[in-house]
This record gives C-alpha cells, sequence and structure tokens, in this order.
C-alpha cells in the first residue's frame, strides 16, 4: 500500500529545511566571522583598519545623500508651487512622495538584490540610477517628467540604502562591526537634518532646479569613491521570490498611498479606505506566500526572532516620532519665533548636536546597562521631549532649545543600537535584506509620523483660526484672507503644531514601552 505525504508533512518538511537554511547560514556566516577574525591581515593592520574607515566613510555619505533628498524637497515646496511647471496641489503631493514611495517598497527587494547578485554591484547601479533620476528633474520641461524623475531617483536609493549596509557588514572585521554600523546609524539619523541644512542652503539661490543640479555629481563622486575603496562581497544563491517580492510591493504601496492621502482626502474617504483595505489583503497573500515558499524573500518566520521584532518595532516608533517633529519644527521655529530660514538652520543645532556626540557612547552604554535600559532611556527621552516641546511652542526659544536636546539625546541613543541588534540578527550573507527591513521600518514611520503630525495640526490649525480667516488651511491662505489678523492666525498655527507635538508624544511613548518590553523579553531569550 502506497501512502502518500500529507499536506501537513510537506508543510514541516519545508520549514524544516528553511529552518536549517537558516541555521545553517547563520552558522556559515559566523564561521566566516571567525575566519576574517582569525586570519591575518594582508596589508597589516593598520591598512585593514584604514580600508574599513574609507568604506565607512563612502557608505555614509552615500545614505546622507539619498536620505537628505527626502528632507530637502521639502523646504522646495513653495517655489514648485510658484514656479513655472504650476503643479496642482495632488501632483505637488506625489512630486514630493513618489520618491519615499517607491524608495519604501523597493528597499527589501533592493537589498536581496545586492545579496544574489552582488552588493558592490548593485549599490553603483543604485548611485548611477539616483543620479540620472536627479538630472531628469532638474531638466524636467513638464510636471509629468518631474514626477519620472524622483520615481528613478527612488529606485536608485531602494538600491543605495540596504547594499551600504550590506557592503559595510561584509568590510567590517566582526570585532568592529558593531562600532561601525552604530556610527553609520547615527550619520543616517542626521540625514535628514543635513539634508535641510544643505538644501535651504542650495535653494536659496531662489532656483529648485539647482537642488537637483548639486545631487548629479555628488552621486557620481560617491560611485567613484565606491569603486575605488569597496571590494566584492561573496553572493547568496537564494533566489528573488517573484511572489513574494510583488506582493510586498503592493501592500507597502498600498499601505502609503493611505498613510499619503489620509490628511488630504480624508481617513474615512474610499480611497483611503480601500487602500487601507487592499493594504491588509496584500499583506496577509505575503504572509501565506511566504510561509509556503521554500526561500522567500523575506521569511514572515523571521519575525519569530524576539530581538529581530523588537528592533525592527523600535526602528519604526522611532522614526514616527522623529519626523513628526521635523515636519513640525522647521515652520514653527518660524511662524513661532520669527525666524528666518538661515536663523532655523541655526536654531536646529541644538537638536543635532546629541546625535553626532551621543552616536560615540550610545553603544558602550547599551553594553553596560543593556539593551532594552537603553531603549528606555531612549523613548523616554524621546517622548518626554516632544511632550516638553509642545508645552514650550508658545514659550521663548530657550527652553524649547532645551527640549530639543533631550529629543535629539533620545534619537542618539536609540538609532546607533536599534541599527545593530536588528542588523545582527540576521546572518551576514543576509545583510541586503537586513539594511533593506531597516530602511522599510523607517520610511513607514517617517510616512505615519508625517502623515499623523499633518492631520493633527490641520484639524487644530482650522478650529483655531479667528473668523475672517476659517475655511483655510495653510499660514499663507488664512494670512491672505485675514491680513488684519496677523498675530491671531500665527497663534493657532502654534496651538496646532503644539497639539500635534502633545500626540506624537504620547503614541511615541506607548509604542515605545511596547518596544522596551520586548527587547527585554528578547534579551531573556538569548
Amino acid at each position: 500500500m502506497t501512502t502518500t505525504p500529507s499536506a501537513a508533512d510537506e508543510t514541516a518538511g519545508r520549514t524544516t529545511n528553511r529552518t536549517t537554511d537558516e541555521t545553517t547560514g547563520r552558522a556559515t556566516g559566523k564561521a566566516t566571522d571567525r575566519a576574517a577574525a582569525t586570519a591575518p591581515p594582508p596589508a597589516g593592520a593598520a591598512g585593514v583598519r584604514r580600508a574599513e574607515t574609507l568604506v565607512l566613510a563612502w557608505v555614509s555619505v552615500c545614505t546622507v545623500l539619498v536620505v537628505g533628498l527626502v528632507a530637502a524637497i521639502n523646504l522646495a515646496v513653495p517655489m514648485l508651487a510658484a514656479g513655472p511647471l504650476h503643479p496642482s496641489s495632488a501632483q505637488l503631493l506625489w512630486i514630493v512622495d513618489a520618491y519615499v514611495l517607491v524608495f519604501a517598497c523597493l528597499v527589501i527587494p533592493g537589498g536581496a538584490a545586492g545579496d544574489r547578485f552582488g552588493r558592490k554591484g548593485v549599490l553603483l547601479t543604485g548611485l548611477l540610477a539616483f543620479a540620472a533620476g536627479a538630472a531628469l528633474t532638474a531638466a524636467a520641461p513638464s510636471t509629468g517628467v518631474m514626477l519620472a524623475g524622483r520615481v528613478v531617483s527612488g529606485v536608485g536609493a531602494a538600491l543605495v540604502l540596504p547594499n551600504g549596509v550590506g557592503v559595510l557588514v561584509h568590510a567590517t572585521r566582526p570585532e568592529r562591526r558593531g562600532r561601525a554600523l552604530a556610527l553609520w546609524g547615527a550619520v543616517a539619523g542626521l540625514g535628514g537634518l543635513i539634508g535641510n541644512l544643505g538644501g535651504g542652503a542650495l535653494l536659496s539661490s531662489g532656483s529648485w532646479r539647482l537642488l537637483f543640479w548639486a545631487v548629479v555629481p555628488l552621486a557620481l563622486v560617491c560611485a567613484l569613491g565606491v569603486a575605488l575603496t569597496v571590494r566584492r562581497s561573496g553572493r547568496s544563491p537564494r533566489s528573488l521570490d517573484p511572489a513574494g517580492t510583488a506582493l510586498l510591493v503592493l501592500a507597502t504601496v498600498a499601505l502609503l498611498v493611505g498613510v499619503i492621502e489620509g490628511p488630504g482626502s480624508g481617513w474615512t474617504s474610499p480611497l483611503v479606505v480601500g487602500a487601507f483595505a487592499a493594504g491588509a489583503l496584500f499583506w496577509t497573500a505575503w504572509v501565506l506566500v511566504g510561509l509556503r515558499t521554500a526561500h522567500p524573500l523575506l521569511d514572515p518566520r523571521l519575525f519569530r526572532i524576539p530581538m529581530l521584532s523588537a528592533a525592527s518595532l523600535g526602528m519604526f516608533v522611532m522614526f514616527f516620532g522623529s519626523f513628526a517633529l521635523f515636519y513640525l519644527n522647521a515652520s514653527l521655529l518660524q511662524y513661532g519665533h520669527g525666524f528666518s530660514l538661515p536663523q532655523t538652520g541655526v536654531a536646529i543645532l541644538p537638536l543635532v548636536l546629541p546625535m553626532i556626540v551621543g552616536a560615540r557612547f550610545a553603544p558602550a552604554l547599551a553594553g553596560r546597562i543593556g539593551f532594552a535600559a537603553t531603549l528606555l532611556v531612549a523613548f523616554g527621552c524621546l517622548g518626554g521631549g516632544l511632550f516638553g516641546l509642545a508645552s514650550a511652542a508658545h514659550a521663548a526659544y530657550p527652553p524649547y532649545a532645551l527640549w530639543l536636546v533631550v529629543t535629539g539625546t533620545g534619537f542618539a541613543l536609540a538609532m546607533p543600537v536599534l541599527t545593530v541588534e536588528l542588523t545582527s540578527s540576521l546572518p551576514p550573507h543576509r545583510a541586503g535584506v537586513a539594511g533593506g527591513l531597516q530602511s522599510a521600518t523607517r520610511e513607514l514611520g517617517s510616512a505615519v509620523g508625517v502623515a499623523v503630525a499633518g492631520t493633527v495640526l490641520t484639524s487644530v490649525f482650522a478650529s483655531a483660526l479667528p473668523a475672517a480667516a476659517r475655511g483655510r488651511h495653510s499660514v499663507p491662505a488664512a494670512l491672505a484672507a485675514a491680513p488684519a489678523d496677523r498675530a491671531a492666525v500665527l497663534d493657532a498655527f502654534v496651538t496646532g503644531a503644539a497639539g500635534a507635538l502633545h500626540v506624537a508624544g504620547a503614541v511615541t511613548l506607548a509604542a515605545g514601552a511596547v518596544v522596551v518590553l520586548a527587547a527585554r523579553r528578547a534579551g531573556r531569550g538569548r
């Protein structure tokens, strides 16, 4: 009598094989690490250290370039609106968000492509695509061409960021890898602020096109630096999982369309509800397909690794709170404190300085008091700082600056340790996917943070406007409708921003507590 294997047996076999593959991968990665650690450096210890430093430097510059453009484009919105292309409000929204959308939904497949075809080659391809997209945007004769350029740049960014992490992991000796990843994480966190400062300087010329033309030579120089300093690393034999990749991309696109359209179209509008419903269906399908695929792009079972889940959630929450602040901070300083654009750049420094200084000490602190305790301090500072900024929104600048320091300290502590833990939760041969997962969680967190802050700001601002300006949803429109009520209009904006900071602080503290508990459980399981 012939016995036919049951579906349960086949599923169990696939699960066993997949688990064995992951375990073998980790073992292989650890064996490679041990060999790298014990093998004599071919050019001497000083030469190896210099090579590692150069790779870290170039990867960091690449990261600042692609992350900084996310922030810099927001400064160009007034120029774009008044420029010769005359984009509609919907087109203007997508000029800003098309880059983020493509970036976020392709970043995990981009990391997997690097693991499969070679991280250095895919990184260089991404930099060239990024430069080409920036050139197309800068020379755009119409809004449609500009949107196409933004999409091409987003594709390039999705190849650059995860493979920068992969290159860094494979170029750095195991004993120095944690510190290198922590420094890279701190630089990545500063990317948005550097983009604001650099973008503001370029836009002071009066032309938004200069911002994108400046990106082209920078991306090409980065490509040259990577080509000269980065060595090729081993490749993973895994397939790219076309079905899983398509479902993951569709799920991310649907989720982000809902998040991006929510503040403008309304959270209960058919478009937004439909986008979220489609996203839920695609995410469910992605999980089901991933559980049945021998070598999925991103195995849903990986989220059973407690530290990976805790670090991914922590990255999402941190960027939720941080980008809610970034969305509000510059306008709050200008409208609430009367600062000019250059003065605003200087006034942001109290937020930046802790990020620069803290990156050097965060890994050592985590090693001394533990991952969970470090995150407890970090999210306490980040969430508490947002509450403090809300309370100081109507105050003079010095107390506001003090709360910027507190908030920056939270970011400085969280970003390096989350980067290290998330990346080290997967074996080195999956470094591109780890980098993609990290980038995806931060982009999703950023998008949700901006959407929530924007929604609360608009709602409170509109309700606090004087009667003559009711029905307006921006400061310029309200001032045009009620020029005699300038002080009341600006006060309404500050009140709305304070309300948004209160909400962002509450969500960050609550979600941060969940992250700390998850990290504590993960630490016990080690």
